[in-house]
């Protein structure tokens, strides 16, 4: 979208907002025209978009892309100019077209789409066409919702009278109810809501059609929803009950105290607060559980271990078992050390672009109003976090002595990125087939292999360039030729179960958002408390240190040293519960109907988790990688 909305939460859960500067908003006068256009059809069942002129819907006489960054495409939105004649003040009901519903299958195809369950989206003056909807809160009191566009139609029921159950009925005619503010302040009015009410009418007039659909008698005015509906088939035989539908249209004005600056309020609205605070208070009771045990652990455990390994009397050590006896292997390089330095320099990539995205988005520079902006601004930093990427990984490359730079780079740049993007070419495939708009064109994929070959690839070499060449930290500790051999573990410090622990306390932290958030991309609603996120954010990240501190000590006084991976997987093990979620939330929570859709899903759902498993994984590493260089630097060692 054009205009940039800056949307400041001015506390946790409630929203205050203001416009950039130099952004000013629209003031129509009276009979002034108000463009709407179309933008796409949305289905939670199928999950795959499709242009709104992709049905026989009426068209002006010359349509006209209006799509205006990557992020629109990336969401599959085809936004055109429409047949809508509306006029600033002026309240009429006006006629579109007719359409034969026998002509290429229009019937058939409406009737597809409206089983399927597809919404249409239009957009005004930046507003996206919304439902008006009421909800009850948890302490009674009754909230005006908006639902984003409008019901292409119904399948009829018993509960719906004058309808035939499995007959689908089209909404033909809507009522566009605009919301409009006046103030001395200037001159004119601005909109600051745009309602739909979607109507199924079998439309009837006197005497013959003509071609002026102005000069046609309707019979059917005024319109109200005790009229008949508008069928497309016939439940049983699939018939055409009628050869043709109008779709008409009227526009009523209603002035409104809503300032243009909180005209997004209605949209952005997220429900009940109390349940987001209830996931703040959860994640912090995990926090201050580990908080504990990690300060039990620094302050006394540690520091007892400390005063007696230092003691002057070496003799009483000769028995001791602890992590000081590994201190000659605590720095062995581990098994894959390039794939370990290029998961975390990923990791790191990704954990700087969700920051910067998350803090931007809280300030309001990414507000939903900015169609596309999020998306767009996302991949955008990600190529630039290409330099951390390579600066991080190359500095745990050079501490654990490797030499092939040019592999680790690589491996960096393209290894991670590759599976993510071969994964959704394969799938784009797919979704091509089925004629949706979600389909990549061929433009937008080279637009995103050149930003991923021109921005990224280079700034992961500089990036790995400045870590090469950047004084490295002397080791803390000599590390013998001759590896010590690790004694047998109890089964509780295997791989499997540590794992098990250390990924289910930051996945509980943040598992009530997430599902927010799965709800915003998978049933196409608005998200906007990032507030609550970015708070979020910092609970785990701390959780992944401390779980990862935790289980990297009483893995080193086991005298097992191998907690390279360890510290890895135990705090990433959170990407494999959030996997493991999505199964449960598509059982629970979708009604997604088809291969391709069920696919779109779950392939989407593993890369996150993949990516999800990298930023946890990457936070528990630093912790653990920072704890034991502070440890072993404590201890006095031969």
């Amino acid at each position: 979208m054009a205009a940039r909305v800056v949307w400041l939460l001015a506390s946790l859960g409630g929203a205050a907002a203001f416009y950039l500067p130099g952004v000013a908003p629209k003031e129509y006068m009276e009979n002034d025209k108000v463009e709407i256009k179309v933008n796409k059809l949305t289905s939670t069942m199928t999950q795959l978009p499709y242009d709104y002129y992709s049905l026989p819907f009426c068209k002006p006489p010359k349509v006209m892309n209006a799509v205006e960054n990557l992020g629109e495409v990336l969401h599959g939105s085809v936004i055109h100019n429409s047949p809508y004649d509306v006029f600033f003040g002026t309240s009429n009901f006006k006629v579109l077209c007719k359409v034969d519903l026998l002509e290429g299958g229009a019937g058939k195809q409406f009737a597809k789409k409206i089983r399927e369950d597809y919404r249409v989206q239009l957009i005004m003056d930046n507003l996206p066409a919304a439902t008006k909807m009421l909800q009850k809160l948890s302490d009674g009191q009754t909230v005006t919702l908006y639902d984003r566009g409008f019901r292409l139609g119904f399948v009829g029921t018993e509960r719906l009278a004058g309808t035939t159950p499995g007959t689908p009925y089209l909404n033909n005619h809507l009522r566009f109810v605009i919301k409009f503010h006046r103030s001395d302040a200037y001159e004119g009015a601005r909109i600051v809501g745009f309602e739909v009410e979607a109507y199924s009418v079998a439309h009837k007039y006197s005497g013959e059609w003509k071609d002026d659909p102005d000069q046609v008698t309707f019979l059917t005015v005024p319109i109200t929803p005790d009229l008949p509906p508008q069928p497309i088939l016939t439940a049983d035989t699939s018939a055409t009950p009628t050869p043709h539908v109008i779709f008409t249209y009227e526009t009523t004005w209603e002035p409104s105290d809503i300032r243009w600056a909180s005209r997004w309020d209605l949209y952005l609205y997220m429900g009940d607060d109390q349940i987001h605070w209830f996931s703040i208070l959860n994640s912090l009771a995990i926090v201050l559980l580990l908080t504990g045990i990690v300060a039990m652990i620094m302050m006394r455990t540690l520091r007892r271990d400390l005063n007696r390994y230092n003691a002057e009397d070496k003799e009483e050590l000769a028995e001791e078992s602890g992590w000081k006896l590994v201190h000659a292997d605590v720095l062995r390089p581990p098994h894959l050390p390039t794939l370990l330095c290029a998961s975390i320099g990923t990791g790191a990539q990704l954990l700087g672009m969700t920051a910067i995205s998350i803090l931007c988005a809280m300030l309001g520079f990414l507000s939903p109003a900015n169609r596309g902006g999020l998306l767009t601004a996302t991949l955008l930093l990600y190529a630039l976090m290409g330099v951390p990427a390579g600066y991080i990984s190359a500095g745990v490359f050079k501490a654990l002595s490797g030499e092939n730079w040019a592999a680790l780079t690589l491996s960096t740049a393209l290894l991670y990125p590759g599976i993510a993007f071969s994964a959704f070419v394969s799938l784009n495939f797919f979704i091509w087939a089925q004629g949706s708009s979600g389909a990549l064109p061929f433009g937008t994929l080279m637009a995103l292999i050149g930003m991923w070959c021109c921005i990224s690839l280079p700034l992961v070499f500089v990036g790995s360039f400045l870590g090469y060449k950047a004084p490295a930290a002397p080791p803390p500790v000599r590390t013998n030729d001759i590896p010590r051999q690790v004694p047998e573990q109890a089964w509780y410090m295997g791989v499997p179960f540590t794992m098990l622990v250390g990924g289910i306390l930051p996945f509980g932290a943040v598992f009530i958002e997430l599902f927010f958030i799965m709800t915003s991309v998978w049933q196409q609603r608005f998200y906007y408390v990032f507030g609550f996120l970015t708070l979020v954010l910092l609970i785990l990240l701390v959780t992944c240190a401390e779980i990862s501190i935790v289980l990297c000590y009483f893995q080193l006084c086991n005298e097992d040293y191998g907690w390279w991976w360890r510290s890895f997987l135990n705090s990433g093990a959170a990407g494999l519960y959030l996997f493991a979620y999505s199964f449960v939330y598509f059982g629970t929570q979708l009604d997604v109907i088809g291969a391709v859709p069920t696919m779109v899903y779950f392939v989407y759902m593993a890369v996150a988790s993949l990516y999800f498993f990298l930023v946890t994984g990457t936070a528990g590493f630093i912790a653990a990688y920072t704890f034991v260089w502070l440890i072993y630097g404590a201890v006095k060692v031969d």
